[in-house]
């Protein structure tokens, strides 16, 4: 059995570690923000509903799920009031929307990844910034991550 690479000489490891760490910062702003319920794979879900409202089946077909688990999901996120259903043309479909509580959250969430961009530049200079954010782009576009976080289809166990 081969050695295992050290850690500092993954990158699987330093891209996750690195993506745990920065999402862990999100995650606090969301809670110093009052948003304490919500968790990143939270994001997921809400990331559908940002273009506009969907149905359970249509958000179980995003997500890669069962309409019975996308249903649970949207029912916890309706409980912690981030999102609504309403009734559709058809009585019998239900749509799924962000309420404004919801779009508090995405705002706030946004305005962190932006600050912490900001932060990564200072920290680094912009050279390495630029550098950085290149040598990521490359490798997300590489890997195919790149066109499933574009057509939001990048899942949670992706």
């Amino acid at each position: 059995m081969p050695d295992p690479l050290p850690l500092e000489d993954d990158p699987v490891l330093l891209l996750a570690a690195g993506s745990a760490g920065l999402n862990a910062k999100v995650t606090s702003r969301l809670e110093d923000a009052g948003f304490r319920s919500l968790r990143p794979s939270h994001g997921y879900l809400v990331q559908h509903l940002i273009e506009g409202p969907k149905t359970i089946g249509q958000l179980a077909e995003l997500l890669g799920m069962s309409q019975q688990g996308a249903s649970k999901s949207v029912a916890e996120l309706e409980e912690l009031g981030y999102v609504e259903r309403h009734r559709g043309e058809d009585a019998r479909v239900r749509r799924v929307e962000l309420t404004d509580h919801g779009w508090a959250a995405v705002e706030t969430a946004r305005a962190a990844r932006r600050d912490l961009r900001r932060a990564l530049r200072r920290r680094l200079g912009g050279e390495a910034y630029e550098e950085l954010r290149a040598a990521l782009l490359d490798v997300a576009t590489w890997s195919g991550g790149m066109e499933a976080l574009e057509t939001h289809s990048l899942r949670q166990d992706a």
